[in-house]
């Protein structure tokens, strides 16, 4: 992730890359392609805010709607490590693909999306919401901005595979955009509105300095984003070279699950003798498999006391 700043207007950004974690993440589950590419989306946008918090913690980004796309989950625990995974119906994911439709807002439905800043035990969690009502991830959380925030926001996601000569397979990618102006203008001083249009604006839209920053920021395209042939520091000249941009020091991410064999151990000892009955396979044991890396622990009796 590379911070950067905009010298003409004062506007602050994050552009994100994720290559071989994102790929990492998708490619131990067997998602169908609209799911890891929401998934991706998630993972992007997660690493963009999660990486800006200035004190050891966690952002944790969830949604839960009616789509075939039911749940899903990405966090990144300070200082970058990103982990995420989706629940999704098999049957209705396969027939919205058998449709023809692209559209993630379909996938993901109606419900809503949350973002909790978790800063340990002993303060409080943070958290918005805002509601999903058939569109994309990118849609949400501009909205998120707008209500939660208060802050003009500009935000690109994209995600694709790439294939790769030397491998000679297909590898997934995950690139981000953000910008945000933050007034320097008191809400006290702002005029009244005038129309329904400024009625609805958010402090600081209506400023050209960030007008014309947005402007730039909407010349991004996707390839862009992810072409790993093109360096972070020479895409935001080429996007914002007449702003005066500047980068600050790069934040390296990674991926990272929490569970071990230990832990699972601790929690399977947790249930009764009856509840471990249920829970036991035709050969005896009892199988657990972590859903963010997908490793699968198995427990024998004996191993469970």
């Amino acid at each position: 992730m590379l911070p950067f700043r905009m010298a003409a207007s004062g506007v602050s950004g994050r552009l994100v890359r994720l290559g071989g974690l994102v790929d990492h993440i998708l490619t131990r589950h067997t998602y169908p392609e609209p799911v890891s590419e929401v998934l991706g989306q998630a993972l992007a946008l997660t690493g963009l805010l999660g990486t800006a918090l200035k004190f050891d913690g966690k952002l944790i980004l969830q949604t839960k709607s009616d789509g075939p796309l039911g749940f899903l989950v990405a966090d990144c625990e300070s200082p970058g490590r990103l982990r995420g995974y989706a629940s999704f119906d098999a049957a209705r994911t396969q027939a919205l693909i058998e449709t023809g439709s692209k559209n993630p807002g379909r996938l993901l439905g109606s419900g809503h999306l949350a973002m909790t800043i978790d800063r340990g035990s002993e303060m409080d969690r943070y958290q918005g919401v805002v509601g999903l009502d058939g569109e994309t991830l990118e849609a949400a959380a501009h909205s998120y901005f707008r209500q939660s925030e208060q802050l003009p926001t500009f935000l690109k996601l994209a995600v694709a595979r790439h294939f790769s000569a030397q491998t000679k397979s297909w590898h997934w990618r995950a690139g981000g955009l953000l910008i945000q102006y933050v007034s320097t203008q008191g809400g006290h001083d702002r005029p009244p509105p005038v129309t329904d249009e400024e009625a609805t604006l958010v402090l600081g839209e209506d400023n050209d300095d960030w007008q014309r920053t947005v402007i730039l920021a909407q010349t991004i395209e996707d390839h862009e984003l992810l072409d790993p042939m093109l360096a972070p520091d020479r895409l935001l000249y080429r996007l914002f070279h007449q702003e005066g941009v500047s980068t600050h020091e790069v934040v390296p991410l990674e991926s990272y699950c929490r569970c071990s064999r230990e832990r699972v151990e601790t929690f399977l000892k947790s249930f009764g003798a009856r509840e471990l009955a249920d829970m036991r396979e035709p050969d005896n044991t009892v199988s657990v498999t972590c859903e963010f890396c997908a490793s699968n622990y198995r427990f024998t009796d004996q191993q469970l006391g």
